[in-house]
């Protein structure tokens, strides 16, 4: 059975898989491109996005607006007429400047969590880009909809629904984590549909609903296509390919991690996260590394008290300094076994997909 791409207003995916952005620089311009040059949607995060500009450390701001710029590009370069889109934290605190840069730049979708994004419509009026928040219950979902509309005359082009088995940060109370307590995102995905629903008819314009959290494989997204989503998010599934932006170790800390060295951790951002258990979680359990310079990257984060400084740990990630990293992943990320191209592992969730559709 085939299965249909993801329509977002004009803008249609071959297939209705959307890359899940990972910061920092994990999901880069080559993993972005090259999932869209397959048929998904690329999403390049862009928390920290200019980690390797020479001027980082002394002018973050400027160092990120322009990394963005050079990564947009470098990913058009791969995949010319495949969607491309950006994920953008609201607890960012460049996050205006982020967002107008990208909207500059043309691109496709705007993906938006770590926080509501109240103000985001504003930045995209008139032009072609689409915009997604990212939410975890319907109550969020009812709640930003109607702040939209009614402040913005806009209606979400999307709505993105991350579940409590995602990697990152997560849009839960620490407590609601807690296995006899977690909601399932199959109650999630159907009562936001629902919600979405109400909406459509109201406003006459179509909201896709898209599921992120924990999708692993085509038996997933089947199951959320069959209860009415109109596609997935998946990020952790991504890691191990080869174009994947960062470094080998990265992902071979994915390959030989065991479901029980996956854990809930405290992060500066203030939301609970997901992350493999290693050297450095184990160290800021046991004593506050000292931070010698603030990059003032999220504006929750305060230097006085925060547990340790999130951009440090996350860079150290990427480049594959394992002893002094966060490595966020999501729940799944012990099933993975090998490294793969996106080409094949696209081919195979589009297979395995169609035969669960049956």
């Amino acid at each position: 059975m085939n299965i249909e791409g993801l329509k977002i207003g004009e803008k249609i995916s071959k297939y209705p898989i959307i890359q899940g952005g990972m910061g920092v620089g994990v999901s880069g311009y080559r993993l972005a491109g090259n999932v869209a040059k397959e048929g998904g949607i690329g999403i390049i995060s862009t928390a920290d996005i200019g980690y390797r500009e020479s001027d980082f450390e002394t002018n973050p701001v400027e160092a990120n607006l322009r990394a963005i710029d050079k990564e947009i590009d470098e990913a058009r370069k791969i995949s010319p007429d495949g969607i491309l889109g950006i994920n953008i934290m609201c607890a960012l605190n460049n996050y205006a400047e982020m967002v107008r840069e990208v909207v500059k730049k043309g691109i496709d979708l705007i993906i938006s969590g770590a926080g509501l994004p109240k103000e985001l419509p504003e930045f995209v009026k008139g032009t072609k880009t689409k915009i997604a928040p990212i939410i975890s219950s319907a109550r969020a979902a009812k709640l930003i909809t109607k702040l939209w509309r009614t402040k913005h005359n806009y209606v979400p082009d999307m709505i993105v629904i991350e579940g409590p088995e995602a990697g990152g940060h997560l849009g839960f109370k620490l407590e609601e984590l807690q296995e006899e307590k977690k909601p399932k995102l199959e109650d999630i995905t159907k009562e936001v549909i629902e919600e979405m629903k109400k909406v459509e008819e109201e406003t006459g314009k179509k909201i896709p609903v898209v599921v992120a959290g924990g999708i692993f494989d085509g038996k997933d997204i089947a199951k959320f296509l069959k209860l009415g989503a109109s596609g997935v998010q998946m990020a952790t599934r991504f890691v191990t390919t080869k174009e994947c932006d960062a470094a080998e170790e990265f992902k071979k800390a994915y390959i030989n991690s065991k479901k029980e060295d996956i854990e809930i951790v405290s992060s500066p951002v203030g939301m609970p996260g997901r992350a493999i258990r290693n050297t450095f979680i184990e160290k800021v359990k046991q004593e506050r590394p000292k931070i010698t310079k603030c990059l003032k990257c999220i504006q929750t984060c305060d230097v006085k008290t925060t547990p340790y400084c999130i951009t440090r740990a996350l860079i150290n990630a990427v480049k594959g300094n394992m002893e002094n990293a966060l490595i966020f992943c999501g729940s799944n990320a012990y099933r993975l076994k090998e490294i793969v191209s996106v080409h094949e592992l696209m081919q195979e969730l589009v297979q395995e997909t169609k035969q669960c559709m049956v």
